[in-house]
């Protein structure tokens, strides 16, 4: 074949050191917007992103030409750079780790759904419930005493 055609839908989930509400509502759009900016600048499409104060959500059509845990690595680390140099001077990381599920393009308008809407789901489930949840719904094995790094 003379071309490479993909079509990798990942749906990133990842949380704020010591899972704490640090990401503000005054500044959660700035920060959702430098995110795409990463994503798009590596070669990626953001298909939407959301969350809450303790953690974020990121639906992504992937290019093939960089891993998932290579594009978190590059979002996490500019992020908190930029929170740290711009919003909070330097008290501001993201937890180790990260979830990445994958979906087909007729399941991509549910999950865009579900990150859109994040407050609403958050009402009856904390960040640990959904997390766990999105683990036994793509059977994933886990210990749990090293899913969720301990509060310091």
């Amino acid at each position: 074949m003379a071309n490479t055609y993909t079509q990798i839908y990942i749906h990133y989930v990842f949380a704020v050191q010591n899972r704490l509400g640090l990401i503000q509502s005054r500044w959660h759009d700035d920060l959702y917007k430098y995110m795409t900016g990463t994503i798009t600048n590596k070669g990626h499409k953001l298909l939407v992103i959301g969350g809450m104060p303790d953690h974020v959500h990121a639906l992504v059509s992937m290019s093939p030409k960089q891993s998932p845990s290579d594009l978190m690595a590059d979002i996490k680390r500019s992020s908190s750079l930029w929170i740290n140099d711009s919003l909070v001077m330097g008290k501001f990381s993201w937890q180790e780790g990260f979830g990445a599920f994958s979906y087909g393009k007729s399941q991509i308008p549910d999950i865009a759904n579900y990150i859109e809407t994040q407050e609403k789901h958050h009402k009856k489930r904390t960040f640990q419930e959904e997390y766990l949840a999105f683990l036994k719904l793509f059977e994933i094995e886990y210990d749990e005493k090293y899913v969720f790094k301990p509060i310091e």
